[in-house]
């Protein structure tokens, strides 16, 4: 039975904990966890019974078969050079973002550890996340399957080549904030139309859930559906107008490729 670790207890290193455990897919005895912050790792350790607090990075990567690196990119390697000498025959992953495969063969030579690059994304706190998995990756078969069984807990998984992994941070894992700022917008317009703000967010955000259910579940084009919701002179197609008009999906792209070449800058 593997024993699974996270250092880190963010967002995503809580929503992966939580994640898997809701699932049924691992028990909370399987699962430690380690952060500097100890009120953090107190609260999971409270949430989530049977789960185990480590002392240190070390005593987490000796107890553990698969470790995952639940770190700002900034602070990998320093976790990284403080577990070394307790890496051997561990399976690595990293959802670090702008860490690369060759980041991670250099930063891991030596240690005796395979590693695997993931890149999840906020909603997997809610059991709707959507996980890359690259498939340039050391693992055996056995520990790359059990790794995506960790991710299909949090939602939904691919399996992508390295090359794409920009496109992925721009168009999953960072793409929450633009349409928690798209609800955010939406709910304003509702409350200026005089809406109480609460019920304005409720709508808003559920109307995001439904429409992406509705192309997730119906393999129907996206225009297919929009064109179904305007309506020949009606208010929609109006709406519609004034999003062209203001660049509404040149704004959306240009955003993206901002991030993808951010991604690509923290590569290097």
């Amino acid at each position: 039975m593997r024993q699974v670790g996270l250092i880190g207890a963010g967002n995503m290193g809580s929503a992966i904990l939580h994640g898997v455990v809701a699932d049924g897919s691992i028990r909370a005895a399987q699962l430690m966890v380690y952060d500097t912050n100890q009120k953090k790792t107190s609260d999971l350790a409270n949430e989530l019974p049977g789960l185990r607090v480590a002392l240190d990075g070390n005593d987490l990567a000796r107890q553990c078969d698969v470790i995952v690196l639940a770190v700002k990119p900034q602070f990998m390697m320093g976790v990284i050079d403080g577990i070394r000498n307790s890496l051997n025959g561990k399976a690595v992953i990293s959802i670090a973002a702008g860490w690369t495969v060759a980041m991670l063969a250099d930063a891991l030579d030596g240690t005796g550890a395979t590693y695997l690059r993931v890149m999840p994304n906020t909603p997997a706190m809610v059991g709707e996340g959507m996980t890359a998995l690259c498939d340039d990756s050391t693992f055996s078969k056995e520990d790359f399957a059990f790794a995506k069984s960790l991710f299909d807990a949090l939602g939904r998984t691919v399996v992508l080549p390295e090359r794409l992994f920009d496109g992925v941070t721009a168009i999953s894992g960072s793409s929450p904030a633009y349409v928690f700022m798209m609800i955010e917008a939406m709910a304003d317009a509702g409350v200026k139309e005089g809406l109480p703000r609460a019920c304005a967010y409720e709508m808003a955000a559920q109307a995001v859930l439904g429409s992406a259910l509705m192309v997730l579940s119906s393999g129907t084009h996206p225009a297919a559906l929009k064109d179904a919701v305007c309506s020949p002179a009606g208010t929609t197609i109006d709406a519609v107008e004034v999003l062209e008009k203001k660049g509404f999906r040149s704004a959306i792209m240009d955003a993206m490729a901002a991030c993808a070449e951010k991604s690509r800058a923290m590569s290097k």
